[in-house]
């Protein structure tokens, strides 16, 4: 993670945007961030010592909201964070901590907050109450309104890759082209092709790919011939495969998995 941006009075901007294209790496950094922002020692922050620490390690600690997407009826994750998740942070930002000096949101997924919830976190991003941050969690900051980023300080977390290099977005974007031909055959040889992907390559083609699904939802790109359905299924698909090449899963079976199921889930 880029060196964080403290203030002369030794804060850290109210409001960070954490920016990385993998969730673990997001997740982990707005750990170490949220505990140097609790932590109770009088020196170097985050200790990893003192009692604040420690609860935040455990995810435990009363002043760290996490804030992430609902449930629907079926168990499945919502596609957006709603306008009154953002409303219930608002109410909920006036109260005092409950242990520590400061209150840390974190908002996991920030740049699947639909548009009235990004409009109705406005004011509170550019005035919140004495001693509360927020940390926006997001794959791609440009599906944010650019007067929620102008609110920010933007923190890049490094994987030791860049952010969606070239590559990667040059194969996702082929991918996604032989989705939205809903030719098998072509799906098909295209998966044989890239197999021999190392598993890093294949996990930066997945993120690529999910973060330009994700710019189909949101009209920022054109989604081809995919219906919105068949977007938000295929990101699903995408995400699921991602979780399996963490879990070491091989590269091979995972682009099986894709050439069998990409088309007709």
């Amino acid at each position: 993670m880029r060196e964080l941006k403290w203030n002369n009075a030794g804060e850290l901007a109210h409001a960070c945007i954490l920016l990385s294209p993998s969730e673990e790496e997001r997740a982990r950094t707005a750990n170490t961030v949220a505990a140097a922002l609790l932590c109770s020692d009088p020196g170097p922050v985050p200790c990893g010592r003192c009692r604040d620490c420690r609860k935040v390690r455990e995810g435990i600690h009363p002043d760290l909201i996490t804030v992430r997407r609902l449930g629907d009826d079926k168990g499945k994750q919502k596609r957006e964070i709603s306008v009154d998740q953002i409303r219930a942070i608002i109410a909920d930002s006036v109260v005092l901590p409950n242990e520590a000096e400061r209150k840390v949101y974190v908002i996991e997924d920030a740049d699947r907050m639909n548009l009235s919830a990004q409009n109705a976190a406005l004011k509170l991003l550019e005035e919140p109450p004495r001693g509360v941050y927020f940390l926006l969690l997001a794959a791609n900051a440009e599906l944010l309104l650019e007067t929620v980023r102008s609110r920010c300080e933007k923190l890049v977390c490094q994987t030791g890759e860049e952010v969606l290099d070239e590559e990667s977005q040059k194969l996702a974007a082929a991918f996604v082209r032989r989705c939205a031909e809903k030719d098998e055959a072509k799906l098909f040889r295209w998966c044989s092709a890239n197999e021999n992907l190392d598993n890093a390559a294949a996990v930066a083609f997945l993120e690529a790919s999910i973060a330009l699904l994700r710019d189909m939802l949101c009209r920022r790109r054109s989604s081809l011939s995919l219906s919105e359905k068949e977007v938000y299924d295929l990101e699903t698909l995408l995400e699921k495969c991602l979780g399996m090449l963490r879990l070491n899963c091989s590269v091979k079976h995972v682009l099986g998995l894709l050439a069998v199921s990409a088309i007709n889930g």
